[in-house]
């Protein structure tokens, strides 16, 4: 009942303010109007703006009030904790299109909403603002919002149509790695960019968070700066859950049109794993040859060296417990639905952190079977040179069906024929869409599913389930 009356109360609000400012000459603004008064028209209009998208997308309101205002000499821009505006371009921007105005704001809060200021590294900056602008601009004309529909939208309308063609889906991820796939120079760059460019992306790179957008020392130190940069990006991690469960459930009108709106999300809130801590599911206690620094003691060590020269009064240990993977099965779905390519990247990938001295037993028994809805290949390993020297004769068999059961009805039998001392589990390469087995199997099952698509695939209860992007692999 509460919320009823704010949404009539900012309802009647804007139609007042809109009012006002349309019967406003603007020709005249900025030489009659003094800088106190124009700066407090500048950010009434801000302010209109957000309040008349706070009426159109109730699952974005905690986020589309989270920035400050503040006035700066730039055009628009944000850290995350602010929203710096030039005062003459927001009453200048306003004066050309009011709905420009709304669809700049919107477009800052969503590049945080999807987090896109937070990066680390990047192989071309000027790829990745592209890549983010484009994914904006492409959510914001799909919720369908009058009041943001400016002459940009339509200046956009042609590219979109164009890209969507070529990449499954808008999220700035998936453009960054087609410009970065398809070797867009800066010329194509520029040019593509124009029609979608409405913020300042600087402040997304500064050095630290407290800088000034102008390029000052800002109001914080750089310690103090990193925190809050943390913070911010704790706090658009948080609005971005809240907004994707309200917009799957109060929200379901935006939903069903809101194709890139609902990707874009489904990308920044995936749950993320990393995927060597998840190959210690499969590791076994095991002697090494390594001093164990628990159970020596270097004080009677090195006593005896100062004693009697080069006498210790206590030798190292030799052997330590460590926990590493020895036995346990890859299983490659080489069905048509998983490329030849990424599963020899996802072996890669998979060799490259066990190949570790902290990972691997210098003797392993690892069986890597390639399957589609039979047994295609089972290759055995038992050292690091044989992992090594399979990757590089590798070849893809099977692409026909995909069934599961196979694979767990073969490796029963090798377990039966004593293949395995101890098997800790199986780790099957899939794309999710084929038969289960009906029961748990004696060791560990892991399913790891190439999604693309952020598609969420339903496993037995027994299997563990681990989804990775293409860009991940």
């Amino acid at each position: 009942m509460i919320f009823i009356f704010e949404m009539i109360f900012i309802v009647e609000m804007i139609a007042k303010k809109k009012k006002c400012y349309q019967e406003k000459d603007w020709s005249t603004t900025m030489t009659t109007t003094t800088p106190t008064r124009a700066a407090t028209i500048a950010r009434d209009i801000l302010l209109l703006s957000r309040n008349t998208l706070l009426v159109k997308l109730r699952f974005m309101d905690a986020a589309l009030c989270e920035l400050t205002l503040e006035q700066s000499p730039t055009t628009l821009s944000t850290d995350g904790r602010r929203l710096h505006y030039g005062l003459e371009y927001v009453l200048g921007a306003y004066k050309r299109e009011k709905e420009a105005v709304v669809r700049d704001y919107l477009h800052i809060v969503m590049h945080c909403i999807f987090r896109h200021l937070f990066v680390s590294t990047l192989v071309n900056q000027a790829c990745w603002d592209l890549a983010c602008d484009i994914a904006v601009e492409s959510a914001i004309s799909e919720l369908n919002i009058k009041a943001a529909d400016s002459a940009r939208a339509r200046a956009q309308a042609a590219a979109i149509i164009k890209l969507k063609g070529k990449v499954n889906m808008l999220t700035a991820e998936k453009l960054y790695r087609y410009f970065l796939d398809e070797n867009y120079t800066d010329g194509q760059v520029a040019a593509l960019r124009q029609s979608f460019l409405a913020d300042d992306h600087m402040p997304w790179y500064l050095r630290f968070a407290g800088a000034s957008v102008d390029g000052g020392d800002g109001d914080v130190d750089s310690g103090g700066a990193v925190a809050l940069r943390g913070a911010a990006e704790a706090r658009w991690t948080e609005l971005s859950e809240r907004a994707k469960t309200d917009m799957e459930t109060f929200s379901r009108q935006h939903g069903d049109n809101a194709g890139s709106m609902t990707q874009n999300l489904a990308e920044v809130t995936r749950e993320r794993y990393d995927y060597a801590d998840f190959l210690q599911k499969f590791a076994v206690q095991g002697e090494v040859m390594q001093t164990s620094d628990d159970e020596f003691d270097y004080i009677f060590y090195t006593y005896g060296l100062k004693l009697y020269g080069n006498v210790p009064l206590i030798e190292p240990l030799e052997y330590k417990e460590v926990k590493r993977v020895k036995e346990f099965i890859i299983a490659i779905d080489t069905s048509g639905s998983v490329s030849g390519e990424l599963a020899q990247k996802f072996l890669n990938k998979t060799y490259n952190i066990l190949q570790g001295s902290e990972s691997f037993f210098t003797k392993v028994n690892v069986h890597i079977i390639q399957c589609d809805a039979g047994i295609q290949e089972d290759a055995k390993i038992t050292s690091r040179e044989e992992f090594d020297a399979y990757l590089k004769t590798m070849k893809i068999r099977g692409l026909g069906g995909t069934d599961f059961r196979p694979v767990f009805e073969y490796t029963d039998k090798l377990i039966k024929n004593k293949e395995f001392a101890n098997l800790k589990g199986m780790i099957f390469f899939t794309d999710g869409y084929g038969t289960f087995p009906a029961r748990k199997p004696d060791y560990e099952a892991a399913f790891v599913f190439v999604d693309d698509e952020y598609k969420v695939p339903e496993v037995p209860v027994w299997a563990i389930k681990l989804v990775l992007g293409k860009d991940e692999i």
